[in-house]
């Protein structure tokens, strides 16, 4: 065996005679042993924080729900109470169907392509509705509230308060119903707790329940200490440019920018999911844009024709367009995030493996990768969370013998509240550029000359804003627990859909921040507050027991459902004033 061998195998001689180690030596040796076990499982946790396994180390479960408590009035309890019993009574509940029902005999439909208020005739047909506001609620329109018409059919009225220092409420409805042609109409049932007629649910029942209220509290001789004003838009069916769009910059002029607490303005309500009661305030709306697709090619007769026309050619581009969506991908920053969290953390029925993956996603990226996996399987969490993308106009042609010179199409894009109008932008331009190229196009993008096509050129593709009107996606309102605002919502919530079922030291639902799919006219109160809202606390249950019809025939509003978007407004009024946080 050579030295080298002998060097590196064990040696079998005994190691020589220890002596016994003395009572000092044991307690080193101990406290020795224990400091570094102690040290051993500490850098291990810290090691394996770098690591993804699914599951949480060392952290106890925080909640990722957390609920605001029942808010009721204070000083006013009384108040409150009597309000309570009042809209509860049949003769309230004939006042409000009188109300409601009254407002929508009278059309106030919208059309998308209105000139201006002084151009379009069109827009008279809300002079009637006007003088029925006036007929309707005398204490509002005699007796306290201030009223401006701004763009001569706009509507801003304000309750004075007796503390200036405060920042006003400001409460937001439409008056326009949408427009639709109606083909056929099904006989409406004759049943006297629906009410039915264009606006009845959108959304001429927020703001008649908002007059209601305040026309019931005038009555009650309630004074409020904080500021309480109304805007009214007439044209959010088309686009709102007309009236919210002139009343949030008249606005900004008298209150100055952030000077409102928080805006309430249409929105979702409650519905039963997953065996709970949710609630879904909308705390931020999508962005959109519309880009006009424009292909233009020589002319000629048709029976000579290219291999591809200039709608051939666009179409081509539409086809890529739907085999390319955007993709789903969540983040823990968004709304539809914090809505999930809060099913899997109240949710009774939602299942064990869902739950189980939503509650890990907020620490694990794995977990996260399974719940976006979820989600790109559910059509509508996919587009609330995505940018989506619709072709929903397209023209070409003008004979059929005639090669079409032109041809265009109209993408619409519903953007993601992570994203941003630039976004979109830069992801149409480079997902038609190789099209581009293959087709010998000279390329332009929103005012970018991109590629030039070989001589001699086939033609042209225009990417463009179609109606300069897009839109960024809405900030997000604030909810976290130092959010007063969000937190009084919550709870006036709460309080009013126990108080409507008469339940006493119950929290049977659920409020989880959530967003709205389309947009609103706080597009155009952004300036005013960071605290924006879109609620309208109505039952949304899918089976129409709540609202019904939507934007086609027979729309209408169950009349409990009305009677309790009242009972809101008068808990949340209520609320406001006395709140001293806000």
């Amino acid at each position: 065996m050579s030295q080298k061998e002998q060097e590196l195998l064990p040696s079998t001689a005994l190691p020589p005679a220890v002596s016994p180690p003395t009572r000092t030596e044991k307690l080193k040796s101990g406290l020795s042993k224990k400091f570094y076990i102690v040290l051993g499982v500490y850098c291990a946790l810290r090691l394996l924080r770098h690591f993804d396994f699914g599951w949480e180390i060392g952290v106890s479960p925080a909640p990722r729900c957390p609920q605001a408590d029942v808010v009721t009035p204070d000083k006013n309890s009384n108040l409150w109470e009597q309000m309570n019993q009042k809209i509860g009574g049949a003769s309230f509940k004939q006042n409000a169907i009188d109300w409601l029902s009254g407002a929508v005999r009278v059309p106030t439909e919208s059309f998308d392509n209105m000139d201006p208020v002084g151009v379009d005739p069109r827009w008279v047909a809300f002079e009637p509705f006007h003088e029925y506001l006036l007929q309707a609620f005398p204490q509002v329109y005699h007796a306290t509230l201030k009223l401006t018409k701004v763009n001569t059919y706009g509507l801003y009225y304000e309750w004075k308060g007796s503390d200036p220092s405060l920042k006003p409420l400001l409460l937001a409805a439409h008056q326009g119903a949408w427009f639709e042609e109606i083909i056929c109409r099904s006989r409406r049932p004759n049943n006297c707790e629906r009410i039915w007629g264009r606006g009845s649910s959108d959304d001429k029942s927020g703001l008649i329940g908002i007059l209601a209220t305040i026309e019931t509290l005038i009555k009650a001789e309630f004074q409020p200490t904080r500021t309480v004003v109304l805007s009214f838009g007439f044209d959010e069916e088309s686009a709102g440019f007309q009236g919210a769009g002139h009343l949030g910059l008249f606005l900004e002029k008298v209150y100055g920018e952030n000077g409102f607490a928080m805006i309430v303005d249409e929105g979702s309500g409650f519905t039963e999911q997953f065996g709970s009661v949710i609630a879904t305030p909308g705390i931020a709306e999508k962005g959109f844009m519309n880009v006009l697709v424009a292909v233009t090619a020589p002319g000629g007769h048709s029976s000579i024709p290219p291999a591809h026309t200039s709608i051939g050619i666009l179409s081509a581009l539409l086809v890529h367009f739907e085999r390319n969506p955007y993709k789903v991908e969540i983040t823990r920053n968004e709304p539809v995030y914090d809505t999930l969290q809060c099913l899997a953390e109240h949710g009774k029925n939602v299942p064990s493996k869902l739950r189980g993956v939503i509650k890990k996603s907020a620490t694990s990226k794995k977990a996260l990768g399974e719940l976006q996996s979820f989600i790109r399987k559910d059509k509508v969490l996919s587009s609330l969370i995505a940018t989506t993308q619709a072709i929903d106009l397209i023209q070409g042609g003008v004979k059929t013998n005639a090669l079409p010179e032109q041809a265009w199409a109209i993408v619409n894009h519903r953007i993601a509240v992570v994203s941003s109008v630039d976004a979109v932008k830069e992801h149409d331009t480079a997902l038609l550029k190789e099209l581009g190229d293959k087709f010998n196009l000279t390329y332009d993008a929103f005012g970018s000359r991109i590629s030039e096509a070989d001589a001699p050129a086939s033609g042209s593709l225009t990417l463009s804003d179609a109606f300069d009107g897009s839109l960024e996606p809405a900030p997000i309102t604030p909810t976290g627990k130092d959010a007063a605002p969000y937190q009084l919502l919550t709870g006036t919530i709460k309080a009013t859909y126990n108080a409507h079922r008469t339940l006493q030291n119950a929290d049977p639902v659920i409020v989880a921040p959530s967003m709205m799919s389309g947009n609103t006219d706080t597009r155009f109160y952004w300036k005013l507050s960071e605290h924006i809202f879109r609620y309208n606390h109505h039952n949304a249950e899918s089976n129409g027991s709540g609202l019904g019809s939507i934007h086609t025939v027979n729309e209408s509003v169950e009349v409990d459902a009305f009677l309790e978007m009242i009972r809101f407004f008068t808990t949340l009024i209520l609320n406001a004033d006395e709140s001293t946080s806000l």
